[in-house]
């Protein structure tokens, strides 16, 4: 369970939202941000990148993720995912096997027609892959 007392769900949904509006997207037009949070109370985020070879995009929650790692951050205790005005928007099945990678009990907060709806990503990937 994530410690919401460091940052609420709303403050890091609210980051997720100002790493949106830098995804870069020129074809499909469907921009998100992620944020992760740590125990500490700091917050990364990231964007969605596209590519003209689709397969090359890279989701927001990734993007975040990777810039935890440049910065030494490992363990995410949650992760926020933000696409605008979208029925729901969670993370796809490549991110949830990323994030589980290195946190597979985090919590992931996400917008669920206008409100805001927390999963964990254990519930979300149930049966994750690990060697």
């Amino acid at each position: 369970m994530a410690d919401w007392s460091v940052c609420s769900p709303e403050k890091l949904m609210s980051e997720a939202g100002k790493y949106r509006q830098m995804a870069y997207v020129p074809y499909s037009e469907f921009s998100v941000g992620a944020a992760l949070l740590f125990s500490d109370g700091s917050v990364i985020g990231g964007c969605n990148v596209e590519n003209a070879s689709y397969g090359l995009s890279i989701c927001a929650e990734r993007a975040a993720m990777l810039n935890a790692v440049v910065t030494g951050r490992l363990r995410p205790i949650a992760a926020a995912v933000y696409a605008g005005d979208v029925p729901i928007c969670s993370p796809c099945g490549a991110c949830r096997q990323f994030l589980a990678e290195f946190n597979h009990d985090m919590e992931i907060v996400m917008m669920k027609s206008g409100e805001l709806f927390i999963a964990s990503l254990s519930e979300l990937l149930p049966h994750k892959f690990s060697l």
